[in-house]
């Protein structure tokens, strides 16, 4: 398969979409219905090394720096800009909410894009706000 999220069907995708969610019965469907990477990818979205690990030990290391594309990390966005189809880098664009990816992918009716654009975002933020916590600080570091 050729790289990019847009290869997949569109029911694939909307079980990823799920996974991402944190629905555990669409993660196991991943699992076992032949779609272990994106069920990696929807963990390593929410900071799962092993995750993570395991996308690049099985040559899925595209989906894992899509995730750190997603993250932010400027190489990351350069590679898969490169390498995958252009709507992944605006969907990895548009997880941290630039207007002008959620536009290009509205224009093209890229649906399931911009739904699971908008989760990351919210468990980005939620990891983000989760960590700012004093509750979650770590002692001893």
């Amino acid at each position: 398969m050729a790289i990019g999220l847009e290869k997949y069907d569109i029911k694939i995708l909307l079980a990823l979409l799920e996974s991402i969610k944190g629905r555990k019965d669409f993660f196991r469907w991943l699992l076992d219905n032949g779609y272990p990477e994106l069920a990696a990818f929807s963990n390593a979205i929410r900071g799962d090394i092993d995750a993570m690990k395991w996308l690049f030990k099985y040559k899925y290391e595209w989906l894992a720096i899509l995730s750190n594309a997603i993250d932010g990390e400027e190489k990351a966005r350069m590679w898969i800009a490169k390498a995958a189809a252009e709507v992944n880098i605006r969907f990895a664009l548009a997880c941290r909410k630039d207007e002008k990816a959620i536009e290009w992918l509205a224009k093209r009716d890229l649906k399931i894009f911009l739904m699971m654009a908008e989760e990351i975002y919210i468990v980005l933020d939620t990891q983000a706000l989760e960590n700012l916590s004093w509750y979650t600080m770590k002692f001893g570091q």
